[in-house]
């Protein structure tokens, strides 16, 4: 594990994003409510996003504990395209950044979207999942080259 007792503690943000592909089955489950027989897919994997990004450190091996200071997770159904857009932001003031977090935390909402849908087709696609932007510490900011579609969550 990464020695960051001398490291200060700075304000720290990570931004990521994923997609799921759907097929026109799915999309037209979600189109109206979007309930399956789970429930309300695209809320209840906001929430088991959010759940990750306070477990990150359990899940991912020698992650450091981060105190999450705050979470965002939306999950978007884009129909005209056939997917899902995911998008988690997460804040820290720490030693250590927060990136993993908000990749788990996007990686987990598009898991949970898979499982509540498997039912309808299995068919569906996770990809793209990536840093979009960081703040904070040592290695400063960092944000993609090319502009993530969409408006800030």
């Amino acid at each position: 594990m990464v020695d960051v007792g001398e490291k200060p503690v700075t304000a720290r943000t990570a931004e990521a994003e994923g997609w799921v592909l759907l097929d026109q089955a799915i999309c037209d489950l979600l189109g109206d409510k979007g309930l399956s027989r789970k429930g309300d897919v695209l809320r209840i994997a906001e929430t088991a996003g959010i759940m990750a990004v306070k477990k990150t450190w359990e899940l991912i091996p020698l992650c450091h504990a981060i105190r999450i200071d705050s979470v965002r997770v939306h999950c978007e159904l884009l129909p005209d395209i056939r997917k899902i857009r995911i998008r988690s932001v997460v804040k820290a003031n720490d030693v250590t950044g927060v990136e993993m977090e908000a990749l788990t935390g996007v990686s987990v909402a598009a898991l949970t979207v898979y499982d509540m849908c498997k039912a309808v087709s299995k068919g569906m696609i996770i990809e793209e999942i990536r840093l979009l932007r960081k703040t904070g510490g040592k290695s400063g900011e960092y944000s993609v080259s090319t502009p993530s579609s969409g408006e800030d969550i």
